[in-house]
């Protein structure tokens, strides 16, 4: 079963500078949302396949649409997360039905690859609620310069039989980064971790 999209919404945050300081090159990050309607709100469902299927065709279309919007290459992209917000009519593992299956392998596909997991949230909430996508290196889980969170709200979602799944893509890290730990540069790409 395909989603049944009611909107989405694309956006660029992109830092210029920071405490005074000059950010060069920008800091940009990516999201991109898809308000759904919830195939099985209001009642129980022993299956969740249908949000199976549906998270592994919206990993595929968001993570498209950040990289797009960041106009980069699949290849340049460093960072990625996800999350997802349930109308009061769901329940939680309706958003993990959609977001830890089959999400990621489309999500990886889109930025050129990726070795370590793709950090998660989800939460139920109404009308406006926002959520903090967390955000790590896709190759490199102790990267610290990538530890970041965007928020994602959308103003008329999620109505009570729908679901907001959020995709985060960056082509970089926090702006000026300098708490140590693993450089970008240093990642092994291997494990995930390093």
């Amino acid at each position: 079963m395909p989603a049944d999209i009611r909107k989405l919404v694309v956006q660029v945050d992109e830092v210029r500078s920071e405490n005074g300081r000059p950010v060069d090159p920008p800091t940009r990050r990516a999201l991109a949302m898809a308000v759904i309607a919830n195939p099985h709100a209001g009642g129980y469902a022993e299956n969740l396949d249908a949000l199976v299927a549906i998270g592994e065709e919206l990993g595929d279309l968001l993570g498209r649409r950040c990289v797009e919007a960041l106009g980069i290459e699949p290849a340049q992209a460093q960072s990625y997360g996800k999350a997802a917000i349930v109308g009061e009519a769901g329940e939680l593992e309706h958003a993990a039905a959609i977001l830890h299956p089959k999400l990621g392998a489309p999500l990886r596909a889109a930025v050129g690859g990726g070795a370590a997991l793709v950090p998660s949230a989800k939460k139920r909430g109404g009308l406006g609620t926002a959520i903090d996508v967390p955000l790590g290196h896709k190759d490199a889980a102790f990267v610290r310069s990538h530890f970041d969170a965007i928020e994602a709200r959308v103003s008329d979602a999620p109505r009570a039989a729908e679901i907001v799944v959020a995709v985060a893509v960056t082509d970089s890290g926090r702006p000026l980064p300098r708490v140590g730990g693993l450089r970008a540069g240093e990642i092994v790409g291997q494990d995930g971790l390093r």
